[in-house]
């Protein structure tokens, strides 16, 4: 099951602008803001409803000259994350960011990113605790 999906955005202000009048008929506004301090790269922002941001947008998500699509896998426990990594990296894949908790995201967000051949950003990605 697809958990969330990003996209790079030259301007994430003004693609916020546009997507939250785009999305607002379909009961999806903003759920989340990640700074670019916390991401280490640009800011992102997450829509979604009910809690559930599974629609992002973010500048700089990826090295200028990677893939420009993200897909997040949800996993059902931390293990399935460490073996999708592990799987991932032994088909090829470059690593994007180890298996760990992105508590910028909430407390429980365990994943694991790896890069896949067309550098497309690919996550495994738990949202239960321990």
């Amino acid at each position: 099951m697809i958990d969330h999906i990003g996209i790079s955005v030259g301007d994430v202000a003004r693609t916020t602008e546009f997507y939250l009048k785009a999305l607002a008929p379909l009961g999806i506004g903003i759920v989340m803001q990640v700074s670019a301090e916390e991401t280490g790269g640009g800011a992102a922002v997450g829509f979604g409803a009910q809690g559930k941001p599974f629609f992002w947008i973010g500048e700089g998500l990826r090295p200028a000259g990677e893939g420009r699509v993200h897909v997040a896998f949800a996993a059902r426990n931390r293990a399935e994350v460490d073996a999708f990594y592990a799987a991932a990296i032994a088909a090829g894949a470059r690593d994007n960011g180890p298996p760990g908790l992105r508590p910028h995201y909430h407390a429980n967000y365990y994943a694991a990113f790896v890069l896949d051949a067309d550098g497309n950003n690919i996550e495994a990605v738990c949202h239960a605790p321990a």
